[in-house]
């Protein structure tokens, strides 16, 4: 890195980004990715790191700090006695043949490209927070056997594509099948492991531009992002935790579902070239 003020800049703008991304995930219940993949694109992209392989960066360092605060949660959950972990030992082995597909996937796309996938998904998880509702079922247990066997690799690939963890296709899914929403949510913890682990790993081998690598870049994965948004999340996520204690928090899920749904229609503006 041969400029410092480009080093503060990103420092700076990376420091806003986790407390942000903290904070909602405390507040929310939301994984971290869904915010840090669109920040992490616009932080690089305002500093003049662009590229065919910019998104590449953003998913694999949002994946990178997903490895670290999900089995935080994880371990946090399981005192509670929260994690299924029938579902998680029968799940893990597709979603972690998902996630590697879904690495070599991304790995092989361009950025736009990438754009446009995140934003689609990311507009359907929204209109979910925004619109769905508790009572929504698709059946009473989790699915077995084929059904499993195609939904859990599917899991793994799109998670991966949107660079986040188990939290934002996982808790939806584990609720429609009759999961309560506190396990659902302490279960796909332990999908985000599942999911970054293997992803993480490729991605580190992965060979990027120079134009898309933002300083201290191993492989796809940017170590000054991770290192700041981990420091940050740790420390904000329980002032979060703290303010969905003393508030209504399912009118903000849906008014973050709204705000989603906004920077997922902007992601697909741009990676249209509007």
């Amino acid at each position: 890195m041969s400029d410092p003020t480009l080093l503060i800049q990103m420092l700076a703008l990376l420091l806003l980004t986790g407390a942000v991304a903290g904070v909602l995930a405390g507040l929310l219940g939301v994984g971290g990715g869904i915010v840090l993949v669109p920040a992490f694109f616009y932080v690089f992209g305002m500093l003049g790191f662009d590229g065919p392989q910019l998104m590449q960066i953003c998913l694999a360092t949002s994946l990178a700090t997903i490895i670290v605060t999900s089995v935080r949660s994880v371990l946090s959950h399981n005192k509670k006695g929260a994690v299924e972990w029938g579902i998680l030992r029968t799940w893990a082995p597709g979603i972690v043949v998902g996630a590697v597909l879904g690495m070599l996937t991304a790995a092989s796309l361009r950025s736009d490209t990438l754009q446009l996938i995140f934003g689609t998904l990311a507009l359907i998880v929204g209109l979910y927070m925004a619109l769905g509702r508790s009572s929504w079922r698709l059946g009473d247990a989790m699915p077995g056997g084929a059904r499993r066997m195609a939904a859990s690799p599917l899991l793994g690939f799109l998670s991966v594509l949107m660079g986040i963890g188990g939290g934002s296709f996982g808790v939806p899914f584990m609720a429609l099948h009759g999961v309560a929403i506190h396990r659902a949510v302490a279960t796909a913890a332990g999908f985000g492991v599942v999911i970054a682990v293997p992803a993480v790993i490729g991605f580190l081998f992965m060979q990027i531009e120079p134009a898309s690598r933002p300083p201290f870049t191993v492989g796809a994965v940017n170590l000054v992002a991770f290192a700041v948004v981990i420091a940050m999340t740790l420390i904000t996520a329980p002032w979060g935790v703290k303010l969905a204690h003393a508030m209504d928090a399912k009118p903000l899920k849906k008014a973050f579902g709204v705000f989603l749904t906004l920077v997922a229609l902007n992601m697909l503006r741009k990676a249209m070239g509007w």
